[in-house]
């Protein structure tokens, strides 16, 4: 049953039986896709997780909702019960939007969905999202690249399957070779994560940056330092869901805060990185 007030377009179709994996992007409804939309008005059933905004849930007004969150310190469904749920509801005949935060393949357990599905013979359609370590600094004002700042950006995780810091990271080779390092759920760890930042070499005074709640009217945004920020964060009282960022890509939010520029604030520096000044115009 396509949705029939989208622009006309060869529409996908969502048919019995299937599960479409979908990304909701960082948070604000205005950043989900096309395909997400005619998603949402087709399903039968959308299992949703913690990080997608309630009102996004507005767009899929004949479905049944099924909430299946995981939250760090929190009672939280088994990631294998989520994912048989899913091929259950494709056996009874529904159509299934799974919806997460972000995009389901980065940090968000969508391959792991999939691949149970594809097991279980449940046809599967994939809907890329606007990831939060992208989406959500962009509207702090702090572009993941930059040339006169970066040409990599290193995208990795705060904690593994058991809820600890990554074993698996190679924490001096990431403090050596990444020019800009965006850490999605490093909230619990902050302590460690810095620590092993700064025994690698990585200097106290390099900036960083706390995004929490990105892109939804609850944003904040912390602009502290590699050495002050776990200190700051507590100062601060901030929460997750948080993207942390370490990188002199941050100072360009000193003349990137559009958020700050719509509310009427100037830009605090028209070059931030201190190449070459315009020069004043009375």
């Amino acid at each position: 049953m396509r949705d029939s007030s989208l622009p006309p377009h060869d529409w996908p179709e969502l048919l019995p039986g299937w599960v479409w994996l979908c990304g909701a992007g960082p948070g604000d409804p205005g950043l989900l896709t096309l395909h997400a939309l005619n998603a949402l008005r087709q399903a039968d059933v959308v299992v949703y997780d913690a990080l997608v905004e309630p009102s996004i849930l507005d767009w899929a007004p004949r479905a049944e909702h099924l909430y299946a969150g995981k939250r760090g310190g929190k009672p939280s469904a088994r990631q294998r019960d989520i994912s048989l749920k899913l091929v259950d509801l494709a056996r009874d005949g529904k159509r299934v939007l799974r919806l997460k935060g972000g995009d389901p393949f980065v940090f968000g357990r969508g391959g792991e969905e999939a691949q149970t599905l594809i097991q279980h013979g449940v046809g599967v359609r994939i809907i890329p999202g606007i990831s939060a370590g992208i989406g959500g600094l962009a509207y702090a004002g702090i572009p993941v690249t930059h040339r006169d700042v970066n040409q990599s950006v290193t995208f990795v995780t705060g904690h593994d399957q058991s809820g600890d810091t990554p074993g698996s990271l190679n924490w001096k080779a990431i403090a050596e070779g990444a020019q800009v390092l965006v850490i999605y759920m490093g909230m619990k760890h902050v302590d460690q994560i810095a620590t092993a930042l700064l025994d690698a070499g990585r200097p106290a005074e390099e900036p960083a940056a706390v995004v929490t709640e990105a892109t939804t009217p609850r944003q904040r945004v912390l602009e502290t330092t590699l050495g002050r920020m776990s200190a700051d964060i507590a100062a601060a009282e901030l929460a997750p869901p948080a993207i942390l960022c370490i990188g002199r890509s941050v100072l360009m939010r000193q003349v990137l805060d559009w958020q700050g520029l719509l509310a009427g604030q100037p830009p605090r520096d028209l070059d931030p990185l201190g190449r070459g000044r315009p020069a004043e115009v009375s």
